[in-house]
């Protein structure tokens, strides 16, 4: 059987809100129609249906067996599609009750707890996995759809005209010293001076390693890099045990306070990292990452003011 044109959900919904409200004032208050476009929606709804729905009694409307019929049915239609939607938007990672959301290691001392827990009282139930990754590698899940989100460094990496972007912060590079070299001592650093210590570095596709080359090349010096590891908790704590020195943001500052040392770069070795969210502009509506973006500006109000 073919379905009339003149058949919507427009016209099915304004007959739901009539068998619901029992009469066309009521029912054009809640659609928020005139009398007339909800006579005639309902005459039009008869037409394509070709039969009576109601019986006109003065102005009045009275219901027909046919209309209990087509309301059952109706209701049931209306249950089924808003499921088919929200099973489609959650399919293609709108508003879906998990968010997949990628971030440094480095920003968990901070930023990621502050976040999640914010963004939990303001969507207790949304259900948040967080990846802890490089910078290269976070922003290809991210472009493959396997992210909904990233928080990390904003750098060449993320330059793409299919992401939008949200700064939160900025941290200065440091050097990392055990407080037990004389290094420590030293209140700035000439980063060219020190062309035969031994460092070690994050492995490559890492903001922070991105940013050491970027430092060394303008020192005019080539590191002897003594270790490559895959995270900055690693690397922290091989500089808290005296086996190198290492170039770090100042977001890490609370590991190993007591025993490790952040000095301030001379310039012009000075760098600082951009920290901000990105995600897919083809979801920027979606209800899950609008409430992540919130919480994300929130956050970059209170960097601001400490």
């Amino acid at each position: 059987m073919d379905i009339d044109d003149e058949l919507t959900l427009k016209k099915i919904q304004i007959f739901l809100a009539f068998m619901r409200c029992g009469n066309l004032s009521r029912t054009a208050a809640e659609m928020q129609m005139s009398n007339v476009s909800i006579h005639k929606a309902i005459h039009s709804l008869e037409n394509a249906l070709r039969c009576p729905l109601f019986k006109h009694e003065g102005r009045s409307l009275i219901p027909l067996k046919s209309a209990y019929i087509l309301e059952e049915y109706s209701q049931k239609l209306m249950q089924d599609l808003v499921t088919s939607i929200n099973k489609t938007r959650e399919a293609a990672g709108f508003a879906a009750k998990v968010l997949h959301l990628g971030s440094l290691y480095s920003l968990t001392v901070n930023t990621i707890p502050n976040v999640i827990s914010r963004l939990k009282l303001r969507r207790g139930e949304l259900d948040i996995q967080l990846l802890l990754s490089s910078n290269l590698d976070l922003v290809k899940k991210l472009k493959s759809t396997e992210l909904d989100a990233i928080i990390v460094a904003l750098n060449e990496t993320t330059e793409d005209v299919d992401f939008e972007t949200l700064p939160i912060f900025e941290d200065n590079i440091y050097l990392a010293v055990n407080k037990n070299l004389p290094l420590a001592q030293m209140q700035k650093i000439d980063l060219s001076t020190l062309k035969h210590e031994t460092f070690l570095t994050l492995s490559k596709g890492f903001a922070t390693r991105s940013d050491s080359d970027v430092m060394f090349e303008k020192a005019g010096i080539n590191p002897e890099v003594f270790l490559q590891v895959s995270d900055i908790f690693t690397l922290i704590s091989m500089v808290n045990a005296g086996v190198g020195l290492a170039l770090l943001p100042g977001r890490i500052s609370t590991i190993y306070e007591s025993s490790v040392k952040l000095i301030p770069l001379q310039a012009p070795y000075q760098i600082k990292q951009k920290i901000g969210l990105v995600f897919l502009r083809s979801k920027e509506r979606d209800p899950n990452l609008l409430a992540l973006v919130a919480e994300c500006r929130m956050f970059a109000k209170q960097y601001l003011n400490t």
